[in-house]
């Protein structure tokens, strides 16, 4: 009976833990993680401030743990799903799909957390800065990653320079986040910075296809 106690306080520990962290990363995105502190979540969520403590300890050690909850709130909408599809182009353009998507669905109200947190802690030192830089270095490596696959196929030219293309995909990826987030109003059909980033990440990838008439999505 001791144990089974025990495991129940465990869990219980668990889901205080998920339900303080999940608060925390739509926070962050909006206000960045220096808007955290353990007494505003304790109030928000109802929670013993104690309690809340206990799980953390201190404010960088809530702000690492909002880091890697919403690393694997990301993997969960983005990195997962791409690799459902087969590897190649196709998988190329489900990847800009796909954050595009997690982006323009808000599933961090602030938009990608990532690119929010990293305009807050690019200029600084630290653990929170190093788990940052870890996350978007994994990231690049991914989108990386799945462009080598796509020319190892054959399906982009050879003399495609790789992290060129990687580097132009992420920035149009990014702007369109950023766009959307500073012009937060309907737009006419067509011409809002979704659209317009997917029109030109297809046309990049078109310009770089060993076959562009095999582009699995046309541009629209």
């Amino acid at each position: 009976m001791a144990a089974t106690r025990l495991d129940g306080r465990v869990e219980r520990g668990n889901q205080t833990r998920r339900l303080v962290l999940d608060r925390a990363a739509r926070i962050a995105s909006v206000e960045g993680l220096e808007g955290l502190s353990l007494g505003r979540l304790a109030k928000e969520l109802e929670l013993s401030k104690s309690g809340v403590f206990t799980l953390f300890g201190s404010k960088e050690e809530l702000q690492l743990a909002t880091v890697e909850a919403a690393r694997t709130i990301y993997t969960d909408h983005v990195v997962r799903p791409v690799l459902e599809a087969p590897a190649g182009l196709a998988r190329v353009v489900r990847l800009c799909d796909r954050w595009l998507a997690y982006s323009e669905e808000r599933v961090f109200p602030g938009g990608c957390f990532f690119f929010s947190v990293a305009a807050e802690f690019d200029a600084r030192r630290g653990r929170v800065h190093d788990s940052i830089v870890q996350a978007r270095t994994a990231w690049s490596a991914f989108v990386t990653r799945t462009l080598e696959e796509a020319l190892h196929s054959g399906e982009l030219a050879p003399d495609t320079d790789i992290p060129q293309l990687a580097f132009e995909v992420m920035a149009l990826l990014e702007a369109a986040n950023a766009d959307s987030l500073l012009h937060d109003e309907e737009q006419p059909a067509g011409v809002g910075p979704y659209r317009r980033a997917r029109r030109a990440i297809l046309g990049r990838l078109a310009g770089a296809a060993a076959d562009p008439s095999a582009l699995p999505v046309a541009a629209d």
